[in-house]
This record gives structure tokens, C-alpha cells and sequence, in this order.
């Protein structure tokens, strides 16, 4: 019967029968385990030591210490490899990585209070910037949508304003222009129920006079994400006077916007 292969009591590497030593880690068959005082044996001549995997894994880890759960397993690998390497009695090296993930990764974790406090001060501001440049465009395109309304009223008398924001439009036809579609805005704006810069814009034309003329419309402009896409609603209609309202809907009695 063939003899059994036997397993390094520190590393569990399968150890053929006629070695003495294991070839991954050095360890002597037959040694105590690496806990044990009795351990310290001297290592086989020529032996060259494996670099600690934990250790390397702690350096690659503390490199990314600005990533907080890399630097978290960065201090975790440290520790393990330092402890794994202090028992190996000469059998493992990489302490120098070891200890410089280690380092990174404590940068990394002291790092967090300045992280959140950077955090808590840029994110307002970046959303406040963001609402300021939707709001200034919502206003924008009512400024637009009142000019070319104004427009179509004039190009289309028999109609007044027209029945939706579509027929301010592109015809299929380039250059092609009637009432239908007055070419007055590009298809962006010139639709039934447009959303743009994170507001929805929505258009109700008035009744009808004694000639079946239009002579009145209101637009409302709502954020879609009240306090995140934008702070104030407005409003306009055929006075062409934008108005606003902070805390809710606008509409012709709101104060006008400055």
C-alpha cells in the first residue's frame, strides 16, 4: 500500500511522504503547531520565505483607503497578517506591507468624520445649485412659451391661442408652417405635456369668444420633485406675467416673479 500523503500542520499544504519540510511554507513535519513555544525550529537551508497573502491584500486594500470599506478590510488583513507572520517564526514575510496597509487604512478610517462634514456642507449646496438652474430655466421657457403664443395668436387670428403647445411646433415638412404647426418652437417645448429641468409644464387653453377665437391660456410650471428638483412654482398667462409661489402651486393671483 502506497503511504498517505500527509498536510503541513500550519499551512494544510498535502506534503508527499519522503519530504521533511513543507515546500510552501517550511514548516517541519512532525513540529508542534505554530502556537506552541516548541515551534521555533531552525529553517531549512536555502529556504526562502513567502510573502504573507493577507499582508499583500491589506496594501492593496489601504491604496484605495479613500473607498471606507476598503479601508476598513485594509486594518482588518493588517492585523491578521501581522499575527500570521509574528507566529510563522521566520516562515512568512510581508510585515512592511502589513503595517503600511495598516497605516492607510487607519488614514482611511480617521477620515470619515471629514468625509461626512465635507458631505453635510456640499450636498446642500450642489442640490441648492442644481433647483437655482432649473428654476432659471422653467422661467426661461415660460418666457418662451409666452412669446410664441403671442405670436401664433397674431399669425392665426381666426384661432387665438392655440389648443395645445404642440401646435407651436415643427411640421413633418422642413419649413413647412401653418396653424397647425407654427414652427414657432422646437419639439423639445412644442408638445402637450412637456417636462424639462426636472418641471412639468402644463397648458389649458380658455373658452372661446363670439367668433370661436381663443383669448386666454394659463401654463403652470410644477417641480417634479418638490424640494429636490426644484423650490418655487410658476406661472403665466396671456398678461405675460411669470408669477411664483414657494409653497405650493402658482397661479394668477401669486405674486409676480423678480
Amino acid at each position: 500500500m502506497p503511504p498517505t500523503p500527509m498536510n503541513c500542520p500550519y499551512c494544510a499544504e498535502t506534503i508527499p511522504d519522503e519530504l521533511v519540510f513543507c515546500p510552501k511554507c517550511g514548516t517541519q513535519m512532525g513540529s508542534p503547531l505554530p502556537d506552541s513555544p516548541a515551534y521555533r525550529k531552525p529553517l531549512p537551508p536555502g529556504y526562502q520565505a513567502p510573502t504573507s497573502g493577507k499582508a499583500i491584500g491589506s496594501l492593496i486594500c489601504g491604496i484605495f483607503f479613500f473607498f471606507i470599506p476598503a479601508a476598513v478590510v485594509a486594518v482588518i488583513l493588517g492585523h491578521l497578517s501581522l499575527s500570521e507572520i509574528r507566529k510563522s517564526a521566520g516562515r512568512l514575510k510581508g510585515q512592511g506591507m502589513a503595517i503600511a496597509g495598516l497605516v492607510l487604512g487607519y488614514l482611511g478610517i480617521a477620515a470619515i468624520p471629514l468625509i461626512l462634514i465635507i458631505a453635510a456642507i456640499a450636498i446642500p449646496n450642489i442640490l441648492g445649485s442644481k433647483m437655482a438652474a432649473n428654476e432659471a430655466s422653467a422661467v426661461g421657457a415660460l418666457r418662451s412659451y409666452s412669446h410664441a403664443l403671442g405670436t401664433y395668436a397674431a399669425q392665426c387670428p381666426q384661432i387665438g391661442f392655440p389648443a395645445n403647445l404642440a401646435n407651436l411646433g415643427p411640421g413633418a415638412a422642413v419649413g413647412a408652417r401653418d396653424c397647425d404647426h407654427a414652427g414657432l418652437l422646437d419639439g423639445r417645448l412644442a408638445q402637450k405635456a412637456p417636462t424639462r429641468w426636472g418641471y412639468a409644464f402644463r397648458y389649458t387653453a380658455g373658452a372661446s369668444d363670439d367668433l370661436g377665437r381663443v383669448t386666454s391660456f394659463t401654463i403652470s410650471a410644477q417641480p417634479v420633485g418638490q424640494g429636490s428638483t426644484g423650490r418655487r412654482s410658476f406661472f403665466v398667462d396671456q398678461t405675460g406675467i411669470i408669477r411664483a409661489n414657494l409653497s405650493g402651486p402658482a397661479y394668477s393671483d401669486s405674486p409676480p416673479f423678480e
